[in-house]
């Protein structure tokens, strides 16, 4: 009889690190930070900040599941255990996927079009081998294709610090411009931060992929909490001082009206096309369409090994010990996702569908909590925080609902 085959555990804290730091500075925050600034305005760092301290708490809720069930399908998985509810598990399950392969494919369609600016390429043939290259990857092993991720991580942070650092001599003004980013108790102000949070709500948005690797990485109840609030503060860290060198350097409005704003910022301070934030760019929007592709694939391999889907997408490669056909079987919609051409609307309902799956996955911890207080081994935190993350989830939720309604 054969001996079954596991995932792999190959995932250490530094490379789960990089893994994250790849689903949440993506290719967004190079278009995110003009659209902020012209909201915010001279107060975008403290809407960042506040934006920080909201997707925490969502973000301690799923390191606390993570580290009570280091195992595949995260987020379907918890909901499973905070409401008992088969059906309800592979409900969020599917909406899972269905994120993240709408957004590969929306990724790959940005990747091909950031192609076109440096060479004439089909549309069509460039998607379709794109993302099959993404999937022939993530099939090629999770070390392999994490270290890829992770170098490619290392490459859009240095393109984001490699602004900081041109643009230096301004940020060293914070020392008496300080005053300038404190708001006072103006409506205007507070409307303005508050429209900039929302906005800034979502570069954050990625560290949720993270759990959904869980069978992967080396001691899973410890490593991977510690990899997520570790991706978070880090985050916040890179997010605050771009933002602060941008406004510092360039006048808000004058930032809102550029169609890319760190390159500009490069432009202004170097005086030097920014060719290299460009490419930089490209290689940050190719990383998140990998990421998603994996999260995919796991999050199917997950709800098939607990008989929740087709057992068949459980079946696991004997050598690279990845699930192979869960992973084309994603990469085979990202494709037909990204020709079927313009996927703004249905990209844009998938921030209800994420928000929702946090409200739910902050609900399911809450109730987890009552069951089991203090589980041996697992790191716990507050009572409060997943119910403060619910309310803040569901308050995006509306948001998004009434925007999308009105529009």
């Amino acid at each position: 009889m054969d001996t079954p085959i596991a995932l792999k555990r190959t995932l250490s804290l530094p490379m789960m690190v990089l893994y994250g730091l790849g689903t949440t500075i993506g290719a967004g925050i190079y278009a995110l930070i003009g659209e902020i600034a012209g909201v915010a305005g001279y107060f975008a760092p403290m809407s960042f900040l506040l934006a920080s301290i909201m997707a925490g708490l969502t973000a301690i809720s799923f390191a606390e599941l993570c580290s009570r069930f280091p195992q595949a399908a995260g987020a379907a998985l918890y909901v499973k255990q905070g409401f008992s509810s088969n059906r309800l598990s592979i409900i969020v399950g599917l909406l899972v996927i269905l994120a993240g392969l709408v957004s590969a494919a929306a990724l790959a369609n940005g990747f091909v079009g950031y192609l076109n600016q440096f060479v004439d390429v089909d549309r069509t043939l460039s998607v379709i081998l794109v993302v099959l290259l993404l999937g022939t990857i993530a099939i090629w092993g999770i070390a392999e294709s994490a270290m890829l991720a992770a170098l490619i991580t290392v490459i859009e942070i240095g393109g984001l610090l490699t602004i900081v650092v041109v643009g230096s001599d301004e940020l060293a003004t914070l020392s008496y411009r300080w005053p300038e980013l404190i708001p006072s108790i103006s409506a205007e102000h507070w409307t303005g931060i508050y429209l900039g949070t929302v906005l800034s709500f979502y570069a954050f948005i990625g560290f949720e992929d993270m759990v959904d690797v869980a069978e992967e990485v080396k001691s899973a109840k410890r490593t991977l909490p510690i990899a997520i609030l570790l991706t978070l503060g880090i985050t916040t860290f890179v997010y605050l001082l771009l933002m602060t060198t941008a406004i510092l350097s360039i006048p808000p409005s004058e930032l809102a009206a550029s169609e890319a704003p760190l390159s500009y910022l490069y432009e202004f301070h170097t005086g030097e096309k920014a060719n290299a934030i460009g490419v930089i760019g490209m290689f940050a929007i190719i990383n998140g369409a990998l990421i998603q592709i994996i999260m995919a694939s796991r999050v199917l391999y997950g709800l098939s090994s607990r008989g929740q889907l087709p057992k068949c997408l459980a079946v696991l490669n004997h050598r690279t010990r990845t699930p192979v056909l869960a992973t084309g079987l994603a990469t085979g919609i990202v494709i037909t996702l990204a020709l079927i051409g313009d996927l703004s609307s249905l990209a844009e309902a998938t921030s209800v569908i994420m928000l929702t799956i946090f409200s739910m996955v902050n609900l399911a911890l809450w109730r987890v909590k009552r069951l089991d207080p203090a589980p041996d081994g697992a790191m716990v935190f507050p009572a409060w925080i997943p119910i403060i993350g619910f309310v803040v989830s569901f308050a995006f939720v509306l948001n998004e609902v009434l925007g999308l309604i009105s529009f």
